[in-house]
């Protein structure tokens, strides 16, 4: 009953900033949390055992099974191009590419999802425009996540593999700017929490018998307390944000490339948790400093400036526009 109550109260277009910072947060507790259930399990068991618990989290809330059966045939295709690009193609190229790439890094690739989603959505969809507040709020906003990336972690080569990682993790990002932007297109009337259910437990399927073929994990294990605590958390972390970023995206009035600027401040907020949670770590002023810098660009764009510029001073289309 909570969990309808705050769908409906989505409706009002005010929300949308509120519920997207809430998403980010809920979604910065992800990275520190899945070191922990992979120090009990391989990558992709841990990931397939994660999406499955989200998919079947979410079926009470979604509708009934004979409209839940009637929506996916009715949009099936949207349905396993999600469930490819979000699930199965982000995930499992986002996990073999941390293994090969530093985590500072790695932090300040994801951190690039939302240059990345204006691209993609500037070649998918004709209304978006690279304005100059855009424009500067990327540039500004990488600028902050490599601060606060380098003020926890130094940044350092180790090799051709790295490479390798790198074009992993970006790949993942190109699967994710793409699977937004069809959602914004194509989702319609389709019930986002029926989307969201679907591709995260069929995509969680695939990935659990993907681990059974390519990993090796030793027989009888037995998990402490610890490991469902954190599995159970990231579950219901993916089946809430997930439904919640496509309620978003469903919205006439919401830009795919507008919304995704807010997945700036996943890494702040990870910093700050890690600060809050994780012996050993403090803060200190690089990390203070890019946090800083990414707040001011989100003010900007967001704020009064931003949505001026946005309306009035569009960067020239090139020909992917015509």
């Amino acid at each position: 009953m909570i969990f309808m109550a705050l769908i409906k109260a989505m409706s009002k277009k005010a929300n949308t900033i509120i519920w997207a910072i809430i998403s980010c947060l809920l979604w910065s507790t992800a990275y520190p949390l899945i070191k922990i259930g992979l120090q009990y399990s391989t990558p992709l068991h841990f990931a397939g055992s994660r999406f499955i618990l989200s998919g079947l989290m979410l079926l009470p809330f979604s509708a009934h099974p004979r409209v839940y059966i009637k929506m996916i045939r009715e949009n099936y295709k949207l349905a396993i191009w999600v469930t490819i690009l979000q699930t199965l193609i982000n995930y499992i190229l986002f996990y073999i590419g941390l293994e090969y790439v530093p985590g500072a890094l790695g932090a300040v690739i994801v951190g690039s999802q939302p240059f990345v989603t204006a691209i993609v959505s500037r070649i998918m969809i004709k209304e978006e425009r690279f304005t100059r507040a855009k424009v500067l709020t990327i540039i500004t906003g990488i600028a902050g996540i490599v601060l606060v990336s380098a003020g926890r972690q130094s940044f350092h080569f180790s090799g051709p593999m790295e490479l390798f990682g790198i074009a992993l993790i970006f790949i993942a990002n190109i699967a994710t700017a793409t699977s937004n932007v069809l959602v914004s297109l194509k989702i319609g009337k389709m019930n986002p929490v029926v989307l969201s259910s679907f591709s995260l437990f069929s995509g969680g399927v695939i990935i659990y018998i993907l681990s059974m073929f390519f990993e090796t994990r030793p027989s009888g294990i037995s998990y402490p307390q610890e490991y469902w605590l954190v599995l159970g958390w990231l579950s219901f972390m993916s089946a809430f944000t997930f439904s919640m970023w496509y309620h978003l995206l469903k919205r006439p009035a919401v830009r795919v490339s507008e919304l995704n600027l807010w997945k700036f401040i996943i890494p702040v907020f990870g910093a700050i948790l890690s600060w809050l949670l994780v012996p050993g770590e403090k803060a200190d002023w690089v990390t203070v400093a890019g946090m800083i810098i990414i707040a001011m660009a989100l003010i900007y764009f967001f704020g009064i400036t931003g949505r001026r510029e946005r309306k009035i001073e569009e960067v020239p289309a090139g020909p992917i526009a015509k």
